[in-house]
Order: C-alpha cells, then structure tokens, then sequence
C-alpha cells in the first residue's frame, strides 16, 4: 500500500484559534472543511497532544483565519513549530477577538471564520470538532495557500503532530546539497534559496552568511545537517 497517495488529497493551510479563560492559543492546520451548508457547519481535526485541543475543548469555540500564498515561513513557523506552552503567539502579531471572545488571526489572513462547537469526534490521534459558524469575513482577494503550495513552493515540512506526517519524504536530488533542519525539518534548497530572508535563488548553504537563521523554527545554521 502506497501511502503517499494520501498526499494527493488537496489542502489548504490555516492557523485555529481558542482560548481557555484569559489565555490564547494557536496552530497550524491543514485539515479544516465545511460539512454543510444550512446552517453553516465546518470541522477541523486538532492532534490531542496540541495546547489548542485542550483550549477547544474546554471553550467549545475555535476561530479559522485563511492564510495567503505570500505569509512568510517564519510565521507559519510561530504557529507550527512552536509550542505556545512556551510562548505567547499572539504577542506581536495583528490579532482581534471576535464575537465569542476568541482570537482571529488577521495577519496574513485573507478570510476568517468564527465556530462553536457542536459535536466531537474521537477519531484516535486526533479528534474532530464540528463547529457552526457564527461569523465570517473576507479580508482580502488573494489567493490562498494550498498544503502543496507549502510544500513545494514554501519547502515545508508537516509537523509530527500532524495527521498528514509522514515519517520520510523523499525529495530528489539536486546539483547543490540541500540542508535539513534538525528541529523542525525544514529543507533549504539552494535552487529556490529564502527570498523571506533575501537569499537569492542559487545561494549555496556554504555562502549563507552566518547570521542566516532558519525561517521556520529560528535556529542557526550549526542546526541543519546534509539531506541524505
């Protein structure tokens, strides 16, 4: 059995919001869809291992902000390599609370939804929370990120947490070695170079200046090891 025909599934790529009490929370996700139309219901499928599950589960609320193809990996990498156990996601970035009093993402958004939950699904790893839509509002025409678009175009990578992880992507092969992150397993590829941080296409990761960190998680160079 192929799994990697599960990668042919299309996606997008948004960050879910919560809260539980006064505090916020955030992540990634690949995995939200609308599941009915009167009256407007959409699901999302959150790792139980994540923060945010905790905070959907305790406020039965979740908002969906829509990111555009130009958000830069490093804030995709604030909301998906990182742990807001350990730090506060929403403390520099353009946020509102919306009608329930949980954060919605505006930056890099391009549309947002706003949801109470009405049904959970224990699904395993992960559980699915229904939720109705009690606002919505478009932001901006830009054209949304796809999953493939990350991947591909943005060179990322699925966090484990994900339910669409693999534990080996292949890549092929390329005239300049491509240099793996240890942490979060983002792939610098010198053909495609990191326009976020002003390297041009063609920059060797041996002429990276070395204050060059990596765009998703933040570590330095001292991080990344030759893709085998």
């Amino acid at each position: 059995m192929n799994l990697k025909a599960l990668q042919k599934i299309s996606y997008g790529l948004y960050i879910i919001s919560s809260k539980k009490g006064d505090a916020f929370n955030g992540q990634i996700v690949n995995t939200v869809m609308q599941v009915c139309s009167e009256p407007p219901i959409i699901a999302v499928a959150i790792n139980k291992e994540n923060l945010t599950h905790d905070f959907i589960k305790h406020s039965n609320l979740y908002t969906v902000s829509v990111l555009s193809t130009d958000t830069p990996m490093k804030f995709i990498g604030l909301f998906g390599w990182k742990t807001g156990r350990e730090v506060d996601k929403y403390k520099d970035i353009d946020y509102k609370t919306g009608i329930t009093g949980t954060p919605i993402v505006l930056e890099n958004a391009i549309a947002t939804l706003e949801a109470e939950v009405i049904k959970n699904m224990d699904i395993g790893s992960h559980t699915i929370f229904f939720g109705k839509v009690v606002d919505a509002e478009i932001l901006s025409e830009k054209e949304p990120m796809t999953y493939a678009f990350y991947h591909m175009v943005k060179k990322g990578k699925a966090p484990r947490t994900a339910p669409t992880f693999f534990k080996k992507e292949e890549t092929e092969s390329k005239t300049m070695a491509k240099y793996v992150c240890k942490v979060c397993a983002y792939v610098y590829d010198p053909e495609k170079g990191d326009p976020d941080s002003g390297i041009k296409p063609g920059t060797s990761f041996e002429d990276l200046p070395d204050n060059w960190v990596c765009p998703v998680c933040g570590v330095d160079k001292s991080q990344f090891e030759k893709e085998k």
